[in-house]
């Protein structure tokens, strides 16, 4: 199961960094490609407004 990036994503990077298969990419609101993301959660950890969940 995928994390999601919900609206609340202010898109400040930070969670790009922390991704060890780089399954975020960049826009207004970050997406997780669910096809590359292998639910290890990394990104929701440093999340600083709590955007990202399991899907």
């Amino acid at each position: 199961m995928a994390h999601v990036i919900t609206n609340d994503c202010t898109a400040c990077g930070t969670c790009i960094n922390e991704c060890p298969v780089e399954a975020i990419s960049e826009g207004q609101i970050y997406k997780i490609d669910p096809e590359v993301c292998t639910d290890c959660g990394a990104c929701a950890d440093v999340c600083p407004v709590g955007a990202i969940h399991p899907a």
